[in-house]
């Protein structure tokens, strides 16, 4: 969904065969909801009562649309689930869907939209779901329904030979769903009364979910209507439409699509019977913002068809800015031979049959830096996937692009190389074409620049600022930087009388900064729609940026954005009064880098009011956490908030300030602390661990090095923490001053002191000043703890006992001479 540029002013053009009308569409928890409204709509040129339905609505006070047309002339709540709505248009008036919030005591509703037609409308009435037993209504009527599951209803015309009948549902465009359930998808079709299909429409290029479909009949006859959802899925009260039956002009492509403001365009439509008229439309002169500096060359620029037969129910978008307008001549089908433009350009075409190329040529210079972006289904909903080339002087490919982002036009920057020609080409991915495949190409110089929104701080809910009398809300300020990372100042503009802002330089490279509304005692409880401009230095001069909030409408699977929106102001309440008041308390002292300090935060309560207080962060500043888990419970009135800060903090003064939630008759209201400062500066001392061992039983001592880092003020002990089971410390606080280099603490080891290596020795550097007491915190150092080693006696030696002595034995006879031997041997004989 596109966003009306909520300062326009409704323009009629008289063309030869139709005429234009340029859309004047000018610029759980306690927060109430709108889920749905009956009617979904009004017709033209009178007063009609609306009734919304939601939750959280009996204090409903006010109602902001974000663009001018619609009077609001009462709001008056019925109970806690629904508010009566008054309002008065005029008969001039563009058709199409107006934004809207609802104020209450305690908030600001989801955006909602209210369909403002010109046709009288009728409402369904059942049974209607019988082919045969049809609803009769009158040509050119919008008619309201619902479909409820495995519903289908029917609606019954008569036309004559040659009278069109144009249909278009606003389902989806209908709903408002973040938990992607009971979507209406409707689907419609046209049945003649042989109940054959003559036209069908489920989906549509033009309206994405939401079908349109026309059929012109060759002989007078009757014929239905019917409208279900694609699925036979539907909820009664919750999927509602507005059908759009009639003989109204559909032009589903404008050609070209694009224009420079103030010139007059001379625009060819082809309606979705394929009749072509050509017109002429005055274009804006104030649509480009000369105040925002960040926005884009060109802007989204909602046009309406009229004619004798009718008004468009909705209108086409086209793109209209400052750039000059190239129209694509024929033969630029070869990217070598390609027509001569000049750039910056916006390029307007048509891939007119399958298979063509258009290409455009240009000079650039050395250097040169280019930004070129797509218009096609995004913005015109053509049916063009388009897929984009840039090619050098030789024929080289520098860059392509087919989808980005997510979505199905291309973009992409590049940088020209050389003094040349380049060329863009552009084609259907799937090599389709035909006379709606139209697109417009911005071809701009790549120039710093940055965008403004507000973080969600309620899941896909944009935010709303509800801002207590007496009291403080508060909202975080987010930048998406494209080549620009100084700092830039944040200003606020449209407040309530009695609301003031608090505001803060967004840091040079940095994306978030919070702001803090305050309401006066006697600020009156009232709602307002609100400016977020940015304003920095670039060079000599200037460069400023102006809030473009996102909105999610309806998600789908995998929270798919199925239905968005965008608006150029944020809304904010004027509550009624917390039933107590609450203070942040300023700290003294610095948080040091690597160190911790505790907030405190006091409450004095109401009479009457005794419940929980919770504090949450709005915001971190970079390398700082905040615990999140405290309250202050039923009869106390302070609590401890801890923070720390990395290594890496960045240095310097940054707000703080905490989300107070507390429980009301309606829900849990949430609103915020007024800011503090945090200053972060760096850590005084390095430290440096030995590698300690020591066994149990034994006392040890263990030596840290410290180095000093800065100077500062204050009295210096050092704490060691962190000492394993069975490891005591006499003296764990030991006095230093910035001139220590050294810090000992004498260990014992107990005898039954776990054994192994033990990482989780930390000294706590605790510096007092003020009455305050500055942490740092540094770690981690090591203790290895053994047995201790036992030393062995040498064992004796055991008696070694006699050996026997070895049995007498006859000593061997001693060998005869030969002598003996002989005398022997005579003697026996």
């Amino acid at each position: 969904m596109q966003r009306y540029p909520r300062h326009l002013k409704c323009r009629i053009v008289a063309v030869a065969l139709a005429s234009l009308l340029a859309a004047a569409v000018p610029a759980s928890a306690a927060f109430p909801v709108v889920r749905y409204h009956q009617p979904l709509g009004v017709t033209r040129g009178g007063e009609a009562t609306v009734v919304l339905k939601g939750e959280r609505l009996s204090d409903a006070r006010q109602i902001l649309f974000d663009q001018l047309g619609v009077e609001v002339l009462e709001v008056k709540p019925i109970d806690d689930k629904s508010v009566e709505l008054k309002v008065k248009t005029s008969s001039e008036l563009a058709p199409g869907q107006y934004s809207f919030r609802l104020i209450t005591a305690s908030g600001v509703t989801n955006l909602r939209f209210l369909s403002v037609g010109a046709m009288p409308m009728v409402e369904e009435v059942e049974p209607n779901n019988d082919f045969t037993a049809p609803q009769d209504i009158e040509m050119n009527r919008t008619v309201e329904g619902n479909v409820d599951r495995e519903d289908v209803d029917c609606f019954r015309v008569s036309l004559k030979a040659g009278e069109k009948l144009t249909v278009e549902i606003e389902g989806i465009r209908q709903r408002w769903d973040l938990q992607n359930r009971d979507i209406l998808d409707p689907y419609i079709a046209i049945l003649d009364d042989k109940r054959f299909e003559v036209a069908v429409s489920d989906d549509s290029m033009l309206f994405q979910q939401d079908g349109v479909c026309s059929f012109t009949p060759e002989e007078d006859g009757q014929y239905t209507v019917l409208i279900r959802d694609s699925s036979f899925l539907g909820q009664r009260d919750v999927c509602r439409y507005r059908v759009h039956i009639g003989s109204y002009p559909r032009p589903t492509t404008v050609i070209p699509a694009g224009g420079v403001q103030g010139d007059v365009l001379q625009a060819k439509l082809i309606d979705i019977d394929g009749n072509i008229t050509e017109a002429s439309l005055q274009l804006p002169t104030d649509l480009i913002d000369p105040a925002n500096g960040s926005a884009p060359p060109t802007q989204p620029y909602p046009v309406i068809t009229k004619d004798a037969s009718g008004i468009t129910p909705s209108p086409n978008w086209i793109r209209v800015g400052d750039l000059p307008i190239v129209t694509e001549t024929e033969p630029n089908n070869d990217h070598r031979k390609a027509p001569l433009c000049s750039v910056p350009a916006l390029l307007c075409g048509v891939i007119e049959e399958p298979g063509d190329y258009d290409c455009f040529a240009f000079e650039c210079k050395k250097g040169e830096k280019f930004r070129v972006r797509l218009f096609a289904r995004e913005t015109l909903r053509s049916p063009l996937d388009g897929v984009m080339n840039v090619f050098d002087a030789d024929g080289k490919a520098v860059k392509s692009s087919d989808d980005s982002g997510g979505k199905p036009d291309g973009f992409f920057d590049f940088t020209a190389a050389s003094d040349s020609q380049h060329t863009i080409r552009i084609y259907d991915h799937l090599r389709g074409g035909s006379p709606l495949h139209n697109y417009l190409i911005e071809v701009s110089h790549l120039e710093p620049s940055y965008q403004i929104d507000l973080k969600e701080l309620r899941r896909d809910e944009a935010m709303v600022v509800p801002v207590p009398i007496n009291g403080h809300g508060a909202m975080v300020v987010v930048a998406k930087r494209d080549q620009y990372n100084e700092s830039f100042d944040v200003e606020i503009e449209g407040l309530p009388p009695g609301v003031t802002a608090k505001t803060f330089p967004m840091p040079a490279g940095r994306v978030e900064i919070p702001v803090v509304l305050s309401a006066a005692p006697d600020a009156e409880l009232t709602g307002a729609l609100f400016d977020v401009r940015g304003k920095g230095k670039l060079g000599d001069g200037e460069l400023t940026s102006r809030l473009e909030q996102y909105h999610k409408i309806v998600l789908g699977q995998n929270r798919r954005a199925m239905l968005d929106y965008r608006t150029s102001r944020a809304a904010m309440a004027v509550c009624e009064a917390m039933p107590f008041s609450v203070e942040l308390v300023q700290p003294k002292t610095p948080l040091l880098r690597r160190g911790s300090k505790d907030l405190t935060v006091r409450v004095k309560r109401d009479e009457g009011f005794d419940g929980p207080v919770y504090f949450k962060t709005l915001y971190n500043p970079p390398g700082v956490g905040v615990n999140n888990s405290r309250k202050i419970d039923k009869g106390q009135t302070e609590a401890s908030i801890p923070i720390t800060a990395n290594s890496n903090a960045a240095m310097g003064a940054w707000p703080m300030i905490m989300q107070v939630s507390y429980g009301t008759k309606l829900g849990t209201q949430t609103v915020a602390t007024a800011p503090i400062t945090i200053d972060v500066e760096d850590a005084v001392f390095n430290y440096t661990f030995p590698r300690a061992a020591a066994e149990t039983g034994q006392e040890t001592n263990l030596s840290i090095t410290m180095a000093k880092i800065r100077d500062l003020e204050g009295d210096i002990e050092v704490q060691l923490v962190g000492l394993p089971n069975g490891v005591t410390c006499s003296a764990p606080l030991q006095k230093v001053n910035l001139e220590s280099t050294t810090v000992t603490f004498p260990l014992t080891i107990a005898a039954d002191a776990k054994t192994g290596m033990h990482k989780t020795l930390n000294v706590q550097t605790l510096i007092h000043r003020d009455g305050e007491t500055m942490i740092q915190t540094d770690g981690t150092g090591e203790i290895r703890i053994d047995k201790p080693i036992v030393k062995k006696e040498p064992a004796a030696e055991p008696e070694k006992k006699p050996e026997p002595a070895p049995p007498k034995t006859d000593a061997p006879a001693k060998p005869l001479s030969r002598l003996e031997q002989l005398r022997l041997e005579k003697e026996s004989s």
